[in-house]
């Protein structure tokens, strides 16, 4: 129990740091001051005509618990309508996104409150009839509550996890845990910019003069932050911004201890997608592709199935539409769907809400047209294909051979060249004979992960060849190519050293095969395969030496506790297939 709130925390924490947050630090701020002068009479009512405010005595420094109470009301709806909103909404006979209006609703009225005081006065009085809500003065905890329907935290394996179980109603005492810890942490950094606010208003000069202008410019935030997310208008800020959280993200996910922690139910017939690693850049045979089931409304096509797509390469995409790390990845997927969609390439997005107000086919429909996604689409409301396909991401990528087998799975951000290189390399095997196009993936201005000055994932191989300076040409061959080390390596590049056999995903070592990787970054995976060994020489440190064997697999090449530029050089025995750098 304790590994589990352990892991629902340290989830909360890094989504509440992370860029989808953004959006309500204004309003938390601006919620969580306290608009009353801090020399006014004490009273028993709010008789002065302000929202939700906190009485003080005159000559006391203020006790103001609002911070408090409104954090408290976004743990208490978070939790509540993650695991059970739909069933709530459905019991009720209320629409999906009931919810959601619901919050905007509130928070329109708490910032028109502010700037009409009279009207702020006749919003409170249904608290005040309420002799416990007057007493103990629960305005912001009913804040907190609406603005909890509100938080769209980004999509992780945490939340991925309490989505899953609250979709199929596979509730117990582990979700509840897990739920309200991870909420919990996603609210700790929004306690700071709530206290902040509180603080703020408590010490400002002349209070008296200036509360009327501290209130309007706080209900002018909150009326124009609900109109940007009525609108969506919050998410092209978001997409702008580097994930920089994305990183940690990934080692919670890949983290054994999480997986096994987190597993949601899995799907009867689809043990052998096992076999796929996600993330690998060699293609795998993970067995059939699970069918889509359990789904709903079909948009841009009537009904797909997989069978009536035998003889196409089949790209699955699992995503929701509010999930900024999913609407990054649109470009891309628009991208290869003009590129190859004539040449045999089917592109199938499975829309997985995350939240309730997610399940709405017009919100969908509406998201759809905003993207401008001409790919056929699906609603996955219940999470059955999700589940079917052993999915724990948003996005997702699962990439099907002509043959119906599942080949890729992608999960996340990144990675999109090597995407791309996989799909071209199915489309070659349906058919010989066609001709592709240049790789369309470096013309597509997106957001990437990163951003934080560690180096970016590096590949090995001619078609991803873009961090490569070193002397040598990067050109597929039948026999080995030789190459030469830089003596200085540029910051962020490898160069190769003795006789390499390149090809289309890998290098392989031949005799005194050499690489040296110049790079910034704690921690250090290499992909590798075959049978061998390889040693790493770092300048000022001992020597380390790896047994490769067997299948693609990382291997942890760097392990420190902070970042540092370094250059190390590595010799790799005969027999070595080399795919990827990646950094930490």
């Amino acid at each position: 129990m304790l590994t589990l709130a352990l892991i629902g925390l340290l989830g909360g924490l890094i989504t509440g740091v992370s860029p989808c947050v953004l959006p309500m630090l204004p309003i938390i701020f601006f919620a969580g001051t306290n608009t009353k002068p801090a020399t006014a009479p004490a009273r028993k009512t709010a008789d002065d005509g302000d929202v939700l405010v906190e009485e003080v005595e005159v000559g006391k420094p203020p006790r103001d618990y609002r911070p408090l109470k409104i954090i408290a009301g976004i743990v208490v709806s978070f939790s509540l309508f993650t695991l059970a909103g739909s069933v709530i909404l459905s019991a009720l006979g209320l629409p999906d996104d009931f919810l959601r209006w619901g919050g905007l609703t509130i928070l329109t009225l708490v910032g028109l409150g502010l700037i009409f005081p009279a009207l702020g006065h006749w919003i409170e009085k249904p608290f005040y009839r309420l002799p416990k809500i007057n007493k103990n003065n629960s305005g912001p905890f009913v804040l907190g509550l609406g603005l909890g329907t509100l938080y769209v935290p980004c999509a992780g394996p945490v939340l991925a996890a309490i989505t899953v179980a609250g979709a199929t109603g596979n509730v117990g005492w582990r979700t509840v845990v897990l739920t309200v810890t991870f909420a919990i942490g996603a609210a700790l950094p929004l306690l700071i910019f709530a206290s902040a606010g509180s603080r703020i208003s408590q010490r400002v000069k002349a209070y008296r003069d200036h509360a009327r202008g501290f209130r309007i410019a706080g209900g002018a935030v909150m009326i124009a932050l609900a109109v940007a997310l009525a609108f969506n208008i919050t998410d092209v800020i978001q997409r702008s911004l580097p994930s920089y959280t994305s990183g940690l993200e990934k080692k919670v996910a890949e983290n054994k201890t999480v997986q096994g922690a987190l597993a949601p139910a899995l799907g009867a017939g689809g043990e052998e997608l096992a076999k796929c690693t996600p993330g690998a850049a060699e293609l795998a045979s993970c067995g059939t592709a699970p069918a889509f089931t359990g789904t709903q409304q079909w948009f841009n096509s009537p009904p797909v199935t997989l069978s009536g797509l035998k003889g196409k390469v089949v790209l699955v995409d699992f995503w929701a539409y509010s999930c900024i790390n999913c609407q990054r990845a649109t470009p891309h997927l628009l991208a290869w769907n003009n590129a190859y969609k004539s040449l045999g390439l089917e592109i199938v997005g499975v829309h997985s809400p995350e939240f309730a107000f997610e399940k709405s086919a017009g919100n969908v429909q509406a998201a759809i047209r905003k993207e401008k996604i001409s790919y056929p689409v699906v609603q996955d409301n219940n999470l059955a294909t999700w589940t079917a396909y052993r999915n724990q991401y948003w996005p997702a990528k699962y990439l099907i051979d002509a043959e119906g087998t599942v080949r890729s799975i992608k999960f996340g951000e990144g990675s999109y060249d090597q995407t791309e290189n996989q799909i071209r390399e199915l489309l070659t095997a349906a058919n010989p004979e066609v001709k592709l196009p240049a790789p369309v993936d470096g013309t597509v201005k997106a957001d990437t992960p990163g951003g934080d000055g560690t180096t970016p994932e590096t590949y090995l191989a001619y078609s991803r060849s873009t961090n490569f300076q070193g002397t040598g040409k990067l050109v597929p061959r039948k026999t080995p190519t030789a190459f030469g080390l830089n003596a200085t390596q540029p910051d962020d590049t490898y160069s190769l050293g003795g006789n390499w056999l390149v090809g289309s995903q890998n290098v392989t070592s031949a005799k005194g095969s050499q690489a040296r990787l110049n790079f910034q970054a704690a921690k250090v995976y290499h992909v590798l395969s075959g049978n061998g060994t390889v040693t790493v020489s770092i300048p000022g440190e001992p020597d380390t030496t790896i047994k490769v064997s067997g299948t693609p697999n990382a291997y942890q090449l760097v392990d420190q506790p902070a970042a540092e530029r370094k250059t190390m050089t590595l010799t790799y025995g005969p027999g070595v297939s080399a795919f990827t750098f990646s950094f930490g």
